[in-house]
């Protein structure tokens, strides 16, 4: 399934919500899970982990995933890619630099922190960190020398085995070139999982949710709504049959490019996310993101 231009947005939406309508026999949005009360006491010298933040383009901030983590994010996003068999940093290529390399600046500070915290990235707390690794170029070499690397950490990293998911204090889901899902697929045992598209909503049979445990997509493929007046109720049925759908099948769900310059139309669309019970919220603003959901997602 190909979306339209933003132009054509409704429409798609009319139809994203017609094919969710099959797929889904109950669409009624199902009760959100318990979220961890913002008043719940964090441990001495720590923060209590938000389950909905995602740091987009985490690498960009004065301390990659340090300043994430300061903050509660359960998941944060770096763009990587192969350099002279380097796994560099970078969201453009005329940004990269042979220091900033993925175990650099992620797989060696958190695997240094778990050892300090007892096996939790956030001492007290069972929570798997969601790692999105976005490739950036050339995504089956990419991937294969990304699993290379990865092998070291293998200990931390949650592993899908036989169908099955086995959680540990960080989760590699792999996102950007789409290359990158055929090696994975061959995998017997694999220490990283598939970010999916809408499309894998609607792909039968669908991929289980040990190799697809995240659908991801841009905002603006669907919605037209940017936070300002009323959610269209086509869309925000589209949204939420959306979340329904991955939900049903133990999938999660985020929206990038969805507004984030502060005021009160991002806040009226995190609003309608976390209602609809969106499971990460994507944001380039730490602390906007984390005090609106200490209060509305407590």
């Amino acid at each position: 399934m190909t979306f339209p231009s933003r132009r054509r947005a409704i429409g798609a939406a009319a139809a994203l919500t017609a094919g969710l309508a099959t797929a889904v026999a109950t669409p009624a949005l199902a009760a959100p899970s318990a979220p961890t009360s913002a008043a719940q006491a964090a441990p001495r010298g720590g923060v209590t982990p938000l389950r909905r933040a995602h740091a987009h383009n985490d690498y960009e901030h004065d301390r990659p995933l340090h300043d994430a983590l300061a903050h509660g994010f359960t998941s944060v996003e770096a763009d990587i890619w192969l350099v002279d068999g380097q796994l560099l940093v970078a969201h453009d290529a005329w940004q990269l630099d042979p220091a900033r390399t993925l175990e650099a600046l992620y797989l060696d500070p958190l695997l240094a922190r778990i050892r300090a915290n007892g096996g939790r990235v956030y001492r007290g707390h069972d929570v798997s960190l969601q790692l999105l690794i976005d490739i950036k170029n050339t995504g089956d070499a990419t991937y294969r020398e990304l699993a290379r690397r990865l092998r070291p950490y293998h200990s931390v990293l949650s592993k899908a085995a036989g169908g099955r998911t086995h959680a540990r204090a960080v989760t590699a889901v792999i996102s950007g070139d789409r290359a990158a899902r055929v090696p994975m697929a061959a995998e017997r045992i694999r220490h990283t999982f598939y970010d999916g598209r809408l499309d894998d909503l609607l792909a039968d049979p669908p991929a289980p949710a040990s190799f697809i445990p995240l659908i991801s997509s841009n905002w603006n493929s669907t919605f037209t709504w940017q936070g300002t007046g009323p959610m269209p109720a086509a869309e925000r049925d589209t949204l939420r049959r959306v979340t329904a759908t991955a939900h049903a099948r133990g999938q999660r769900v985020r929206f990038w490019a969805t507004p984030d310059q502060p005021g009160a139309a991002r806040e009226a669309v995190w609003r309608e996310l976390v209602a609809a019970d969106v499971d990460h919220l994507n944001t380039d603003d730490l602390a906007g993101l984390e005090a609106f959901l200490r209060t509305a997602d407590a």
